[in-house]
């Protein structure tokens, strides 16, 4: 669920706000997409939301970056949602690395 779904739904932006120590101005404005959502804050959302508001659904474009381990969990995104089709991440931990030494001797 996206979070400016939640506070109109679930919470208030004030109940939230109250739950994470912050002001409902800053709760409103990561809502409505005016200040980006630092991570730290993602996992306290998701805490004080009770998993109604994910990391992945506040942070759609890095949260991979940020949480790897969430991506073990979460189910695979599909092409034109931000990432690459799933071939093209498939055979990744083949990849090797040779360096030109190594491949004189």
């Amino acid at each position: 669920m996206k979070l400016l779904d939640y506070v109109k739904t679930r919470a208030t932006q004030r109940e939230l706000a109250t739950k994470l120590g912050i002001t409902p101005v800053l709760i409103n404005q990561w809502a409505n997409a005016k200040r980006p959502i630092p991570p730290e804050r993602c996992v306290a959302i998701e805490r004080a939301t009770e998993g109604e508001v994910t990391r992945p659904e506040l942070r759609p474009d890095d949260w991979e970056l940020i949480w790897p381990e969430l991506a073990l969990t979460q189910p695979a995104r599909t092409a034109g949602a931000g990432q690459a089709d799933d071939e093209s991440f498939a055979d990744i931990s083949l990849l090797t690395i040779t360096c030109p030494e190594e491949q004189s001797a």
